[in-house]
């Protein structure tokens, strides 16, 4: 496979092209840097940013010969403009996928999310025939969900989205940093009565997803044109996680409790202040962290086992533990 990984120096971008490379594939990177660690590895990087029209020349470069497209990068995020989410989510998509249609490429595999049917209800062991939303609460996923949309409307090319949920593991630049931050800061409250379920992705199990899926995609598999959850042996209750992810790693235990209401209405005001001020950086507190943070969210992954072979190798348990010895090195 000759492949180009967009986002292949991010977070999970980074292990698809480490396993892509183990395999013995052609990998191609674009991303706004150089990433002479990549090159080390023989992968062959282009400098653009995708969300600027500059990048079609150089993405046209890029997608010479190519078989499968992985389409990884995106601005994600709790809180921002919705005009910075849209050129780096739906924008940017659309101008790879263009590329992809003029050079001919075969298989188109989308990084997604299952924020993209998150809206205001739990959803509990839900399958991919869960509508998408009216209403969402940020930016992040409802580009997410027009880039979905558009990329699984195509029918000049073989597409594919993938909807891993909370992506976790070594060199995690997001969740948590975020979450270790804010406990050694005593910052960190318990939102709701601490009983939501909620689905999780060690990092290598999602890139893992990935490859199968390309391996199984073409002009004829059950694939083609569809989205599937991506996630763990199990769901597992949110805040006993939390708790888990801080003992291993040291830090103080959530002591603090807010009802699940009392802080949605104060992350409505200070979203409203943030805005209305333009205040930098973002809230201490945003409506779409507290609904993923006192809500459930799991979903079924039988249609990924069923239609290629995905089953999570690496387990929950496991995961942390190479999480936090490779934080210990």
């Amino acid at each position: 496979m000759i492949a180009l990984v967009t986002g292949g120096n991010g977070f999970v971008g980074r292990y698809l092209v480490e396993q892509l490379v183990a395999r013995g594939d052609h990998v191609r990177v674009v991303g706004r840097g150089e990433y002479p660690e990549l090159q080390a590895l023989g992968v062959e990087t282009f400098c653009a940013d995708l969300a600027t029209p500059e990048s079609a020349p150089v993405l046209a470069r890029a997608m010479r010969g190519v078989t499968a497209v992985f389409h990884v990068a995106a601005k994600a995020g709790l809180w921002g403009r919705y005009d910075e989410f849209y050129r780096a989510n739906v924008s940017a998509t659309q101008r790879v996928m263009k590329a992809a249609l003029r050079a001919g490429v075969p298989k188109f595999i989308y990084t997604s999310t299952p924020s993209v049917v998150i809206g205001m209800d739990d959803l509990h062991g839900v399958d991919e025939q869960t509508p998408y939303p009216t209403r969402y609460l940020a930016p992040y996923p409802q580009t997410k969900a027009l880039a979905e949309r558009y990329v699984l409307a195509q029918t000049e090319i073989a597409t594919v989205a993938l909807r891993p949920h909370l992506i976790w593991g070594p060199r995690d630049p997001h969740i948590l940093p975020r979450l270790l931050r804010r406990a050694r800061r005593r910052m960190l409250f318990q939102i709701g009565d601490g009983t939501n379920l909620v689905d999780v992705c060690y990092v290598e199990n999602v890139a893992e997803a990935h490859i199968l899926a390309a391996a199984a995609l073409d002009d004829r598999s059950p694939l083609r044109g569809r989205a599937y959850f991506i996630g763990q042996e199990r769901p597992v209750n949110l805040w006993q996680f939390i708790g888990e992810i801080l003992t291993h790693a040291g830090c103080p235990p959530v002591r603090g409790k807010l009802p699940a209401t009392v802080a949605y209405q104060l992350a409505t005001v200070l979203e409203f202040l943030y805005a209305g001020l333009r205040l930098p950086g973002e809230p201490p507190l945003t409506r779409l962290m507290v609904h993923e943070l006192s809500h459930s969210h799991w979903f079924s992954h039988a249609a990924a086992e069923r239609d290629f072979g995905y089953t999570p190798r690496i387990s929950i348990e496991e995961g942390l533990r190479r999480t936090f010895a490779r934080q210990a090195m």
